[in-house]
């Protein structure tokens, strides 16, 4: 069947994205993939700060005796309603992920890279939904919890690749900065997953647990906290250094720009985490918090893959014509 991405109707376009991808439509789903595994980040907060984490106290089922929400008397039904939503949400990234599967499938010329890429995404999302059959089987345990937060960041990252390969070609990689900042860009992305790992500490020791009967690291938030802020210096101060070098060195203006928004993204994320600390950390901003966070991250993703460059591999050689073989024989 014959699709075209320029039909006039919305879900012929939308079954040709997929199914008669272009390079363009191939790299929207893959931004589209970015954007839904960073909202079910967000979202998966959102059940924590709402003390919704144990509102389906089961796994795989809500209930003992139900795969939806059904009236629980040691359960509010608006808890239930929160955490089995979140559930929900694993279906629409699954989806997302399963497009993006079938796009780099059905895009001609076929790239293997690009399959690779797009083929981590289901399986990281079922992963992920085992992963989070965990985290209720251990009541929350904070370590089960922030490595659920760190696997998510693992498939953002992956889809962010995904994005950035279908926007080059299948050539060898070739910097378009100078060398040395290439490797403080590295150092930089590094720097960010720190932080984030240090935050998940901090989250898993401070308040707002999920369910109150879910346990705590047996830390210090204020020392951890504050350790959380020199890392949040040290990423600062190398951003600070990769933009001021790209300027100097008169790189492209495309990485220039993706290390200012990350700059920007980092002091607004400051600002936001110092407030949350003085207002005794409360739900709203720590939502804000974790979407800030995962804007970082995105934004680091987009500094490094901002560096380097592939080219198309070069057109093979057509072989002789049918007449000049004939000639030649």
């Amino acid at each position: 069947m014959k699709l075209s991405t320029d039909h006039p109707n919305l879900f012929v376009r939308g079954l040709a994205s997929f199914w008669a991808p272009t390079p363009r439509s191939m790299r929207a789903w893959a931004l589209a993939s970015v954007v839904a595994n960073a909202g079910i980040t967000v979202t998966g907060a959102g059940v924590r700060v709402t003390a919704s984490g144990l509102g389906c106290p089961t796994w795989p089922r809500c209930t003992p005796d139900s795969f939806v929400p059904v009236a629980h008397p040691e359960v509010s039904m608006l808890n239930m309603l929160v955490e089995f939503g979140n559930r929900l949400l694993t279906f629409l990234v699954l989806a997302v992920g399963a497009a993006c599967v079938l796009a780099a499938w059905r895009l001609l010329p076929r790239r293997t890279a690009l399959m690779r890429l797009a083929l981590l995404q289901p399986v990281g999302v079922l992963a992920q939904a085992l992963w989070g059959g965990l985290v209720v089987r251990s009541a929350l345990n904070p370590f089960t919890v922030g490595m659920h937060y760190l696997l998510s960041t693992g498939l953002i990252a992956a889809c962010w690749l995904l994005y950035a390969r279908a926007g080059d070609g299948d050539g060898p990689v070739r910097s378009v900065v100078h060398r040395d900042l290439r490797v403080l860009g590295h150092v930089l992305l590094g720097a960010a997953f720190v932080l984030l790992v240090v935050g998940v500490v901090v989250s898993g020791t401070g308040p707002h647990s999920g369910d109150e009967i879910a346990s705590r690291f047996d830390l210090d938030i204020e020392a951890v906290a504050r350790f959380h802020a020199d890392v949040a210096y040290v990423v600062v101060g190398l951003t600070f250094a990769l933009l001021l070098g790209l300027r100097v060195s008169g790189a492209p203006l495309a990485a220039r720009r993706a290390a200012l928004a990350l700059l920007v993204v980092e002091l607004a994320q400051g600002v936001i985490g110092y407030t949350q600390y003085f207002l005794a950390v409360p739900a709203a901003l720590v939502l804000l918090h974790v979407l800030g966070s995962t804007l970082v991250w995105i934004a680091a993703l987009r500094v490094v893959t901002s560096l380097r460059s592939r080219d198309p591999l070069p057109a093979a050689p057509a072989g002789p014509s049918p007449a000049e073989v004939a000639a030649t024989v």
